[in-house]
């Protein structure tokens, strides 16, 4: 069984997993994409995957949260991305020695964006064409050991949710075929090329996340979540917040929530 109550640690069957960062279901308002993604670690015997490997703004993070469980990046031997959009994608350099998946379906449309209008990080997807450690699949490919890839358009053309098989229960990566709890709720996404191929994606989502009872959805950029009586229940508790830099010296620093809430100044 797993240890849901921080949202963090799950424990499936053979599998022990870490969600390594939470996801932030937020846009920025001034500056930009914000493109706080989830990252997920998965340790099976000697086997550890990385479901998705986050932007360059979580490269630090990533690897202080492997370091802290002991592990360095020549120590995993697979990198699973959802899809190719950069806040997912880029990091996969990171990983000398893994296998990198990613759909043959993703892969191929990410080659045909123009350079500089999109968020696919294009020399990134180029280098992974030309990878010797690239594994391109497609829907109903094992992808690591009793993980298996379906095919979920609608955010891209070839966005694939994985699913791990623990036996008693599931584990449903989403990336960003499902972002968010609204997301799911309502059916409709933020971005998607077709509402209709996305609403179809959606159904295919909590078909296979109600597929057993207990099973686990971890969203692209929200916390994990369960169904109660066929309603998301959130697993964990949110953290999100900024440092900013107000004052008149660099001792001085104000963190702003994210949160419903507030602000506040902490001297540093």
């Amino acid at each position: 069984m797993s240890s849901d109550g921080d949202g963090k640690q799950f424990h499936i069957g053979e599998y022990e997993i870490d969600i390594i960062v939470h996801g932030f279901p937020g846009k920025s308002v001034c500056h930009g994409s914000l493109g706080f993604s989830t990252i997920a670690l998965v340790r099976r015997g000697g086997m550890i995957a990385l479901v998705d490997v986050g932007s360059f703004g979580q490269r630090a993070l990533l690897l202080e949260q492997l370091a802290q469980r002991g592990l360095r990046p020549k120590d995993i031997t697979h990198v699973l991305l959802t899809h190719s959009h950069y806040d997912h994608a880029i990091n996969w350099l990171l990983f000398p020695d893994a296998r990198i998946v990613i759909g043959r379906t993703e892969l191929d449309w990410s080659l045909q964006q123009p350079w500089g209008e999109t968020v696919v990080p294009e020399l990134y997807m180029r280098e992974l064409d030309q990878s010797p450690n690239l594994c391109a699949v497609s829907a109903g490919d094992e992808v690591f050991p009793g993980i298996t890839a379906h095919m979920t358009p609608g955010h891209t053309p070839g966005s694939l949710v994985y699913v791990l098989d623990g036996g008693e229960r599931e584990m449903v990566f989403t990336g960003d075929a499902c972002k968010n709890r609204a997301e799911l709720l309502s059916r409709t996404a933020d971005m998607t090329y077709d509402p209709a191929v996305t609403r179809a994606s959606m159904d295919a989502i909590w078909s296979l996340w109600s597929h057993r009872p207990g099973n686990i959805l971890v969203p692209g950029h929200d916390l994990p979540m369960v169904q109660d009586n066929g309603a998301p229940r959130y697993l964990g508790q949110r953290e999100a917040a900024i440092r900013a830099w107000y004052g008149e010296d660099l001792h001085q620093t104000t963190v702003i929530s994210l949160l419903p809430g507030s602000e506040r100044a902490a001297a540093e």
